[in-house]
């Protein structure tokens, strides 16, 4: 039974990600500076980041205990790796969020909590429930160690990106103004630009395919997303720097 959700899921992940590539290139999710009405109940940004990345933190993690993987350094090391980028997410991301109480359209706090479960089950099951654990071997293979280091750049990358929003915010009494400084004299958006490095790198140290599918959904998300911060700084800041592109440096 669960063998058969499981691959459910898993096409089920990529031909959504590719329905939002399609639907995000043409409407803005509306969440940050893209907030507005007409998208129902909303709730406090704080509680709808804690709300929607929490089973991300914790369904994978049920898979390790239940799996008895608990036991493998291999599968020890992948946890501890995804749980990284969760903790900062779930935890410690809305804690530091300045400026003004924002609003977060509850209907799309509701869809994120979904394809977390989602995607923490097609992750957690697979690593940790059906296959065999790991070799120790594969601690010293090239897709590992190069999917590890893709990881922690992207990690770096975006995490420094979102600290330098935030010093800004709390400079500019929670207003948005342009960000200067690092990648962001390349690019409007490195934060997206990391977490795409980040997610590729899991799908290449685990060299999985739920790791492959939530690649493609990464991309899907955030690549349209950052187009749309792109065209609002143009339009919001007739001074935008013109060569500055929206994610990629010196190419889009």
């Amino acid at each position: 039974m669960l063998d058969f959700l499981y691959s459910i899921l898993v096409y089920l992940e990529l031909g959504i990600g590719l329905c939002i590539f399609i639907i995000l290139l043409f409407i803005s999710a509306p969440y940050g500076r893209h907030y507005r009405s007409g998208w129902g109940i909303s709730i406090p940004a704080r509680a709808a980041w804690f709300g929607m990345e929490f089973p991300a933190f914790a369904v994978i993690l049920i898979f390790f205990i239940i799996g008895t993987r608990y036991l493998h350094p291999v599968s020890i090391i992948f946890l501890i790796i995804w749980e990284i980028h969760y903790i900062q997410r779930t935890f410690i991301y809305p804690a530091r969020i300045v400026g003004k109480p924002r609003n977060f359209p509850l209907l799309l706090a509701i869809f994120a909590f979904i394809f977390n479960v989602m995607n923490g089950f097609i992750n957690g099951y697979y690593l940790f429930y059906l296959l065999f654990p790991y070799p120790m071997s594969w601690l010293y293979d090239p897709r590992f160690i190069a999917g590890t280091l893709l990881f922690f750049t992207g990690f770096f990358i975006n995490l420094k990106s979102d600290n330098l929003i935030r010093k800004l915010k709390i400079k500019g009494n929670g207003s948005y103004v342009i960000p200067e400084g690092w990648l962001y004299e390349l690019i409007s958006s490195p934060n997206y630009l990391g977490e795409i490095i980040e997610w590729i790198g899991w799908a290449c140290l685990t060299w999985s395919l739920p790791g492959v599918v939530f690649a493609i959904f990464t991309i899907a998300n955030l690549f349209p997303r950052a187009l749309s911060h792109h065209r609002w700084y143009k339009k919001q800041f007739p001074e935008y720097p013109e060569k500055r592109k929206a994610i990629i440096p010196f190419l889009l």
